[in-house]
């Protein structure tokens, strides 16, 4: 029965969830990579608002490497953008001694959506990526509350 309850609860928050996406009109591979990084991070609110933020700076990374690799064509030409990568992505190197900073995966996935998405250089632009990010957070906090929930009572009978 637990398995059965489990499979419902997936499915049916799934389906939430790539409902309000379609009408919202956001990218839902985004949201889920959101959800996953829910379940790889820790499955807490700190740990999520800390994955949150590391995400959002990793967009903001591939926004500054694009930028840098443009600026940076004008001198080096189609190397411009191979040099933007390497100080950036270096620089994580040191970034990553921050605590807060620490979890270069996360980052890694800021830079996946950036890059992914393809968004126009503008801060809201920008921006509005972070909305589908919070809300599969959210999704995966709900979805683990509610099997949680499933599996105690489960438990108790």
């Amino acid at each position: 029965m637990k398995t059965f309850s489990t499979g419902i609860l997936l499915g049916l928050f799934g389906a939430v969830a790539v409902s309000v996406s379609f009408a919202a009109q956001w990218p839902t591979w985004v949201m889920f990579v959101a959800w996953v990084s829910f379940y790889i991070f820790g499955k807490t609110i700190i740990t999520s608002l800390k994955a949150f933020l590391q995400i959002a700076l990793g967009i903001v990374m591939g926004l500054s490497i694009q930028l840098t690799g443009m600026f940076l064509s004008n001198y080096f030409g189609g190397l411009g953008l191979p040099v933007a990568v390497f100080l950036f992505i270096g620089s994580l190197a040191y970034m990553s001694k921050i605590k807060l900073l620490s979890n270069i995966p996360a980052w890694f996935l800021g830079l996946i959506i950036f890059f992914g998405v393809h968004p126009e250089p503008e801060i809201i632009t920008l921006f509005s990526l972070f909305i589908p990010i919070a809300a599969g957070f959210v999704f995966a906090f709900l979805n683990d509350k509610a099997m949680a929930c499933v599996s105690l009572r489960t438990m108790q009978s």
